[in-house]
């Protein structure tokens, strides 16, 4: 079975629309988290996303936020208004489907987190120290995560790199891995493409992906809609 792999959405619509057209033909979706928070369209990419065929959700710390389930005092400023004011944008519909997604959870032969699996919600897998801590929490070969918005790999016990966009993995082999996708709507590798990957479940084949999307057209509207200008400067940039 062939998965789409994405994370981080952060209500952008138009890099979201940009990925599921792009998109090899798949018959499951994982999704890893944060699809709200930062962007102009929270609910719109829940009813989208909501709709997948064979989607698998977790929840993500920005969502935590916009239903008011984590305090919004630990994030930054810019983080801290969207989330409120993201919280004030969602409809009973789209409250409801957040509401009912966990953080991490095993799916067959492999786990998802949204963050890490020693602590779903919070920590950023960026350094190789947090590799062994992380791969003796969870028993199958390979793990995905989101939330740094970097497409990265941590092989057991403590290698990590960050891939080229393009390159593939071969995840049936070892060793083991925790494997990031990067962030659709707002990648932080300094490539404003949305990132994406593509996972074959009987092959253990894994491809990191990008795709170009309407920046422009996301930023007029995060402006619209009174939302911090930084927010939209830092889509162009991929930071």
């Amino acid at each position: 079975m062939r998965h789409l792999v994405i994370s981080d959405v952060h209500a952008n619509l138009e890099a979201l629309e940009a990925v599921l057209e792009a998109a090899p033909d798949h018959e499951a979706v994982l999704f890893l988290g944060d699809l709200v928070g930062y962007g102009p369209n929270p609910n719109e990419c829940v009813d989208l996303v909501r709709r997948l065929p064979g989607l698998t959700a977790l929840v993500g710390n920005h969502d935590l936020a916009a239903l008011g389930l984590i305090d919004s005092a630990d994030f930054n400023d810019v983080a801290r208004a969207a989330a409120l004011w993201t919280g004030e944008q969602l409809t009973d519909e789209s409250r409801s489907f957040l509401s009912g997604l966990k953080p991490a959870l095993s799916q067959g032969e492999i786990y998802l987190a949204h963050a890490s699996p020693r602590d779903p919600v919070w920590e950023y897998m960026e350094s190789p120290g947090q590799g062994p801590p992380n791969f003796a929490r969870f028993k199958q070969r390979t793990c995905f995560v989101g939330h740094t918005h970097i497409p990265r790999v941590f092989e057991e016990p403590s290698g990590v790199r960050i891939p080229r966009p393009g390159e593939s993995l071969a995840l049936h082999a070892p060793p083991r891995r925790i494997v990031n996708p990067g962030g659709v709507g707002q990648p932080r590798d300094h490539d404003p493409r949305a990132a994406y990957g593509i996972f074959d479940a009987e092959t253990g084949g894994f491809a990191f992906r990008r795709v170009p999307y309407d920046i422009a057209g996301t930023q007029q509207k995060i402006l619209a809609a009174g939302l911090p200008a930084a927010l939209a400067s830092r889509l162009e940039l991929g930071a």
